[in-house]
């Protein structure tokens, strides 16, 4: 009996990838979806110069600018369709989850299920295209200012130009808020970070080739380079240990009867993340910083007007820049962590299965106990967080290497990996099953021909 049931496991495992249909489907449709935005970032947007704004792209390239260019996978710097990429969709969703969060009406919305969450989305949707309609119109203006010494960026400027461009850009950003959705929908994780994580990866070789070619250049010896190799490994190592630690809350239900007369006491658990918030921080925290600086980075003010202070102070390696980042990730790791798990609900949940904690009476006393929990292990996380995001910043401040090796991107790039991959083994694990299952009802029903 054993042996047939081993041989059904390895039939099962031998064919998962034949037979999971569904899954190769997902997959093709996430490669097709990423692909169709790779080649988004490649049209450029109508009315500039490619080459006079590479050379002004060079003279300001450093510090936001090249923050905003590593989310928008390259896009900013050949200035496409998709320069804007997914951000002003995060900045919406951003407004919207603190204002359901004070709004009466919007927590109404949210506890009214699958409705309610899809009036939020539509909200967040117009949202995102009057924040893209702003921010593109900024970038126009900002565009058109800018000049080098071979001439304009913008070959034609004027009104008929701001409006091409706002049209242009706030058409690709809403392009690619429909393609994360979809690939959300029908594809393998989550669509917004896979997008981000697309254009981090696919800018990811020309990022080690320009910090090759600083080291060949004398900026950097081996040794820094030998450095630098290991701080990444330990940095990804770090990232994937914290992502997988759980706080594991033991959970109690009553004693039962068994057929033997025999009780016995069954045990659960809660698991509890150390980081519940995921990647979610670092990505909200640069959202918002990079929401007032769109335009400030590209005024081309003096040092001493107002705006060229700001984008002065707010360059990588300054201390308020620190501050702010660091602070803004330990916010919304408190915020999301708050959305995503809710105690009191919990609390009520277990009661309710006749569950509890032992040394704590259902209800309040539970709740509080799971908060006090939560409390505890979100603060490491969030330290764990900023550690991660404003350690490479120091390095990048002091050895000048390219933001791509910084903790935000390979934040990023190790957790989605991390997630798109425990979704593809949860499918292969379900299609598994599905197939044992099948072919022992069939193995049953030969056995029971047979035997008539």
């Amino acid at each position: 009996m054993s042996s047939a049931v081993e041989q059904l496991a390895k039939n099962a495992s031998w064919g998962v990838f034949s037979k999971a249909t569904e899954l190769k489907q997902r997959i093709l449709f996430v490669l097709g979806a990423l692909l169709v935005y790779r080649l988004g970032t490649y049209i450029p947007v109508p009315g500039i110069d490619p080459i006079i704004w590479n050379e002004i792209y060079d003279q300001k390239g450093g510090g936001i600018l090249d923050m905003f260019n590593m989310f928008s996978g390259g896009a900013l710097q050949r200035m496409t369709i998709f320069a804007l990429n997914i951000m002003p969709y995060i900045s919406a969703s951003i407004i919207m989850q603190l204002a359901a969060a004070m709004s009466p009406n919007l927590e109404r919305l949210k506890k009214e299920g699958e409705s309610g969450r899809m009036k939020i989305n539509q909200y967040t949707r117009y949202l995102t295209v009057l924040l893209a309609s702003v921010q593109a119109y900024g970038l126009a203006v900002g565009l058109e200012s800018m000049q080098s010494s071979a001439g304009a960026a913008v070959i034609d400027p004027g009104m008929f130009f701001r409006i091409s461009t706002v049209i242009t850009i706030v058409g690709g950003t809403i392009f690619l808020m429909w393609l994360g959705e979809q690939i959300t929908q029908r594809g393998i994780g989550n669509g917004i970070s896979l997008i981000i994580f697309a254009g981090i990866v696919a800018e990811l070789p020309r990022a080690i080739g320009s910090t090759l070619e600083l080291g060949r250049q004398g900026q950097f010896n081996l040794i820094e380079l030998l450095f630098l190799a290991v701080m990444i490994v330990a940095v990804i190592a770090l990232i994937v240990y914290v992502e997988r630690a759980q706080r594991r809350v033991t959970v109690q239900y009553p004693k039962r009867q068994q057929a033997n007369g025999a009780a016995q006491q069954q045990q659960n658990h809660i698991p509890l993340k150390l980081n519940t918030s995921g990647v979610i921080p670092p990505i909200f925290a640069s959202a918002l910083l990079l929401l007032p600086l769109t335009i400030v980075g590209f005024s081309g003010a003096e040092g001493g007007d107002f705006t060229a202070a700001i984008a002065r102070y707010l360059q990588h390696g300054q201390p308020i820049y620190m501050l702010l980042y660091g602070g803004l990730i330990i916010f919304f790791a408190f915020f999301y962590t708050a959305i995503v798990f809710n105690p009191e609900e919990n609390a009520d949940m277990l009661q309710k299965h006749g569950g509890f904690i032992a040394g704590m009476r259902p209800g309040k006393s539970t709740a509080d106990y799971l908060d006090h929990v939560l409390t505890r292990i979100t603060a490491v996380g969030a330290l764990y967080l900023v550690f991660v995001c404003l350690l490479p910043e120091f390095m990048i401040s002091r050895y000048r290497i390219p933001f791509y090796f910084g903790g935000t991107s390979l934040l990023i790039v190790v957790t989605v990996t991390m997630d798109t991959v425990a979704q593809v083994h949860s499918h292969l694990i379900a299609h598994q099953y599905e197939g044992l299952i099948k072919k022992s009802k069939l193995r049953g029903s030969g056995g029971r021909q047979r035997r008539r």
